[in-house]
């Protein structure tokens, strides 16, 4: 069924925050698979969807492959999806299968069909392309639902993203974790530098 003017509005007005440790793992996965290829990954989001805030608390990555030089042959592996999906419930009931991301850098033609697959576990995914290489400084995030886009001519409908804001937001034990290690981190940088200099003199 298309969406409205209104459907479409409630869609973007939506708040998505993302925790600092799906960027990481997003980052890991990428390292671990893509890193110095064309390639791209894809993994699933873990959080709370209470209709307008989301929060994206978890991730884990998917096995995916795609044709380069046919983008629409792709394989995702959706029966490790409900399996990861399924241990993760048992973990931590309050996390849901909220949605998908890729590493992009960009929306690609078979993101569509994708996220056709993510509406078996949830009914409007959202897709969080994390950029992984970023060019330059700020939020490497670009959220997305997909809609129906009625045209004005009467002919069909189409499918396609309307962006949405996002925001990199840790929670408070997040933050103090963080900065305990940076603090040990900095402790120990300084520490080895004064101890090279002594050792110099």
């Amino acid at each position: 069924m298309p969406a409205t003017t209104a459907e479409t509005l409630s869609l973007v007005a939506r708040n998505v925050s993302v925790a600092p440790l799906v960027l990481l793992s997003a980052a890991d996965h990428y390292g671990r698979s893509a890193k110095g290829t064309r390639k791209r990954v894809v993994g699933v989001l873990l959080g709370q969807n209470d209709g307008k805030n989301i929060r994206v608390s978890n991730s884990f990555a998917v096995p995916f492959e795609e044709d380069e030089k046919d983008p629409s042959v792709w394989f995702l592996d959706h029966n490790y999806v409900e399996s990861m999906n399924d241990m993760f419930k048992k973990v931590n009931a309050r996390e849901k299968l909220i949605g998908w991301y890729h590493s992009g850098p960009k929306l690609r033609a078979s993101d569509l069909e994708i996220n056709e697959l993510f509406k078996r576990y949830t009914p409007d995914p959202l897709l969080v392309i994390i950029d992984v290489q970023p060019k330059e400084v700020g939020v490497p995030t670009d959220a997305y639902f997909a809609v129906e886009e009625i045209k004005d001519d009467g002919t069909t409908t189409t499918k396609t993203f309307v962006h949405t804001p996002s925001i990199i937001e840790a929670e408070e034990a997040e933050e103090i974790g963080v900065e305990h290690l940076l603090r040990d981190i900095r402790d120990v940088a300084v520490g080895t530098l004064s101890t090279r200099i002594t050792s110099q003199l």
